[in-house]
């Protein structure tokens, strides 16, 4: 769906991506993980065709980015990260506007219910709150029914409950078969969406796998357990992987005697420290 081959571009002199080089496969959900001004927002302006002046080879859909017609758009959808709606218009208004610029366009009033926002189809949009213009502009980039869709930083302001609905929208349009390109410095909706990341600092990429790979990759999980010798509380800790070799957590075990235990395993942040010395948040 995606090919990207020794992709270099530049604001100015200095190259700002340099020598980049991925793919993207068809139906995945793929993320572009990093910190602000790392790239991500640049990257996802030359996929989408918005800034052609590289160097290097792009083709999305088959198509070679520099090179594409108006007709490259009626297969890609884009919700930036903040909303592009007409606020004096209704939310119907703005939807039948936005499908009027393509051949194909999709049921609005399907779209609206299956975000909740039918009830609220003819109020203002200036009238909304931050979590329904969130969810307009999803369905706004679904209207023509794209192959590709573009999500920029999908949940950033929302409140869990809305974040919530966003991520199983997402996961909604993967099952029906759409390649996800998601920008996000946010690491837990990586780690929950996204089939592969790309970690991207200051333009590099740095590393590219699954969520779960880089994550056992780079450290084994640990398993912690509490326990209560004489009424006061003790802990222990070990990598899962030699659990059977601690004497006291199978006498605890066998006894009966443990308070709690729990493991864990390194974050994407952990490893993305790890990795390329910079947070993600």
């Amino acid at each position: 769906m995606i090919r990207v081959k020794n992709l270099t571009f530049s604001y100015t002199r200095q190259p700002f991506i340099e020598n980049m080089n991925f793919e993207v496969n068809q139906g995945e959900i793929f993320g572009f993980l990093g910190p602000s001004g790392a790239g991500k927002s640049t990257l996802q302006k030359i996929l989408t065709g918005l800034l052609t002046t590289y160097s290097g080879n792009v083709s999305v859909n088959g198509v070679e980015v520099n090179h594409h017609d108006n007709s490259f758009y009626e297969e890609i959808g884009v919700d930036f990260e903040f909303p592009s709606l007409y606020e004096k218009l209704t939310a119907r208004e703005n939807l039948r506007f936005f499908a009027s610029l393509y051949k194909k366009q999709g049921d609005i009033e399907t779209l609206l219910t299956s975000v909740g926002l039918l009830p609220d189809a003819d109020k203002k949009v200036s009238d909304f709150s931050k979590g329904m213009k969130s969810r307009l502009n999803f369905i706004k980039a679904l209207i023509h029914d794209p192959k590709l869709l573009f999500l920029d930083e999908p949940t950033s302001g929302l409140d869990p409950s809305n974040a919530r609905l966003m991520k199983d929208m997402i996961l909604a349009e993967k099952a029906r078969g759409k390649t996800i390109i998601l920008t996000t410095h946010n690491m837990y909706d990586a780690t929950e969406l996204c089939d592969r990341v790309a970690f991207i600092v200051d333009g590099e990429l740095r590393a590219l796998d699954s969520p779960h790979q880089l994550i056992m990759s780079r450290g084994a999980a640990m398993v912690r357990y509490t326990y209560s010798p004489d009424g006061k509380e003790a802990f222990g800790e070990i990598p899962l992987s030699q659990t059977s070799k601690d004497e006291m957590l199978m006498r605890l075990i066998r006894d009966n005697r443990l308070t709690s235990i729990h493991s864990s395993e390194p974050t994407l942040n952990d490893i993305f420290v790890e990795l390329t010395g910079r947070r993600l948040q």
